[in-house]
């Protein structure tokens, strides 16, 4: 058969030479790696088999091999599951088909210690590199199951590797490792031995379901023993509590989610009755990197009477929960659930209800008796929860009862119910205000009259924000309302003594406000004096009920045709600029410069709260007339 040379991809050659040199600092895991791809194979092709009684494959003894040559100084992993196609070899391993790889690079480059890169490296599924860390060459043989023909891939790890295909490859996959010599110092095992390769397994593998099977080495003049299995299979989540570590549970979450660090909370739920289920359930301590991309597989593993159905069954978890990771055994659905069946299956909604219910009060227990690993869960997860509150109805107030957000009290979160207890007395309202930062947020002209008085504001800096305080509306009675829609009268008592004043404000200013709503009548829909600023000259702020102009581009984004809103200018009367205006306009006849200086205003207050002017080079040109006069 011909053989073909191929060059990796770019970013494949450089993950693979940060695979080989630096990333793990503990080689063992390769084979960890490899038996965790085989014990994928092995769930494909009995899945497939399932589903399609046609296909023409052997699944009488579906299991693990490894085999050891000492005088060849090889060790392969060798499995009989659904295998790959000569393209599927190409896609999947010359190639590294991942959304973020570049991202990717960047961050293992960066990342400080080796606990962190494993960490990236897990969360892209690219294990199968490992085996270059103890290797000098590593061969590959594949034949996918159902096809006559089989495909070998062969790299020494550095800019090419080749492919053929060949004729008598059995069904599945066996990757042989060209070993290394030995090396104690830089932690390279001997991987010939069979103690090591026995030690490795029972750490890393020991719950997974298919036989790992080993042929044990034969004494001096001895005949060849049969294999032995070197893994128990038993399901940690069949298993009592008491009999299960926390580092089986910790090996059983890295198998199961390629995330190499130590889940931040492990959740077991047992379900007896009419319907009954178990699941083992992991709270990751690091959000992955794909996490709010199309492409994240979102979902835990479905096993149907200790049988794997499913890898990532959506229906079990809602979508604000997808970081979510782990096992669920139902022990009353058919082996040959399909995902349509699941969307209409009563039982489905019942567990997802129950999950979910869980993972929450789990997550408030974590809040109640942890603030750091609390902190760490919110920082991690905060933003994709609060996904829930604008589509989970239902467990809204137990998601408002875990939520927390950066406030002008101090520099840590706080939740709702620590709010309401700070308000001021004769406070009514929740205040908030959405932004793409805490700085710009803080500096914002909508701030300063709350500044001023001492008033809390939650500051919101996440998209989602946009959206759920409109979902939500309320907390404990407490109204949500955004310090920029509305107007703004903080303080009842005062606003009686100050009314007199602002009725003569009205006066004075009234013909000023007139003719700037009509000089600005494209952009805004009112201009009114504001009780909201103390030293910003104009602010713009929306009416109580219209989108904001963050909320409107959200949806045009998503592709949503949305009417653009007009706003109102607030002028504040005490500001020098304002009064100066307000001078001319009633001194002046000619108020074509003086439209000039209204535009300008109108487009200060627009930048000041984080927008663009709607027309950058007139604004530009217009400031650098007004330098020139000065000079």
């Amino acid at each position: 058969m011909t053989t073909e040379t191929f060059e990796f991809q770019v970013e494949a050659r450089q993950l693979l030479q940060l695979m080989i040199h630096s990333v793990y600092s503990n080689k063992d895991v390769f084979l960890r790696e490899l038996v965790s791809n085989a014990s994928d194979a092995l769930d494909k092709l009995r899945l497939e088999k399932l589903r399609d009684d046609s296909l023409d494959a052997d699944v009488s003894d579906l299991h693990i091999e490894i085999d050891v040559d000492k005088e060849a100084r090889t060790l392969t992993v060798r499995d009989n599951g659904i295998g790959m196609s000569y393209d599927e070899v190409g896609q999947l391993i010359g190639t590294i088909a991942k959304s973020g790889t570049a991202t990717l690079l960047k961050e293992l480059r960066e990342a400080q210690d080796a606990a962190g890169a494993e960490g990236l490296i897990g969360q892209f599924g690219v294990g199968f590199y490992s085996g270059f860390m103890v290797a000098d060459e590593v061969t590959l043989v594949t034949r996918r199951a159902g096809e006559d023909q089989g495909t070998r891939w062969s790299s020494r790890g550095e800019a090419t590797y080749t492919l053929e295909r060949v004729d008598d490859a059995p069904q599945g996959t066996s990757v042989t490792l060209h070993l290394k010599p030995a090396d104690t110092e830089n932690q390279l095992h001997d991987y010939t031995s069979e103690w090591k390769i026995r030690e490795i397994v029972k750490r890393y593998s020991d719950f997974i379901t298919w036989p790992i099977r080993m042929i044990p080495e034969a004494g001096e003049g001895q005949e060849a023993p049969e294999p032995e299995t070197l893994n128990s299979m038993k399901a940690l989540w069949a298993r009592s509590r008491d009999e299960v570590s926390d580092d089986e549970y910790h090996e059983l979450y890295k198998h199961i989610s390629h995330d190499w660090r130590e889940p931040l909370e492990t959740i077991r739920l047992q379900a007896e009755g009419t319907f009954e289920y178990q699941s083992l359930l992991f709270i990751p301590a690091h959000a992955p990197h794909d996490l709010f991309t199309r492409d994240f597989k979102r979902g835990v593993q479905l096993y149907v009477k200790r049988v794997f159905i499913m890898d990532d069954c959506e229906e079990l978890l809602p979508p604000y929960l997808r970081f979510v990771k782990g096992v669920v055994d139902a022990q009353d659905l058919s082996l040959n659930v399909s995902r349509e069946i699941l969307q209409q299956d009563r039982h489905i909604r019942m567990m997802q209800r129950r999950l979910t219910k869980k993972v929450l009060s789990t997550v408030k227990e974590i809040m109640t008796k942890d603030a750091d690993r609390y902190a760490t869960l919110w920082r991690e997860f905060g933003t994709v929860l609060k996904e829930g509150l604008v589509t989970d109805s239902e467990n809204r107030d137990a998601l408002l009862a875990v939520a927390s957000f950066t406030t002008t009290h101090g520099d840590e979160p706080t939740t709702l119910a620590q709010y309401v207890e700070r308000m001021k007395d004769g406070q009514e309202d929740i205040y908030y205000l959405t932004g793409e930062s805490r700085q710009s947020i803080e500096n914002s002209p909508h701030m300063e009259a709350f500044r001023a008085k001492g008033i809390e504001v939650l500051l919101l800096t996440d998209a989602v924000d946009e959206v759920w305080v409109d979902a939500v509306g309320e907390y404990e009675g407490k109204k949500l309302r955004s310090v920029a829609k509305g107007e703004i009268d903080l303080d009842a008592e005062e606003a009686e003594k100050a009314g007199e004043e602002r009725e003569k404000q009205a006066e004075e200013y009234a013909g000023l406000l007139g003719w700037m709503r009509e000089q600005l009548d494209e952009e805004i829909k009112e201009v009114r004096l504001s009780t909201r600023l103390t030293v910003s000259p104009a602010c713009v702020v929306s009416d109580a009920h219209d989108l904001t102009p963050a909320l409107e581009n959200m949806y045009r984004a998503m592709g949503q045709e949305v009417p653009r809103t007009k706003r109102i200018l607030e002028l504040n009367p005490g500001h020098p600029l304002v009064k100066g205006l307000n001078q001319a306009y009633q001194e002046r006849t000619d108020r074509s410069e003086l439209a000039e200086s209204a535009e300008l205003l109108h487009t200060l207050a627009v930048l000041a709260e984080g927008g663009q002017p709607k027309d950058p080079a007139k604004f530009v040109k217009l400031v650098a007339d007004r330098l020139e006069r000065t000079l």
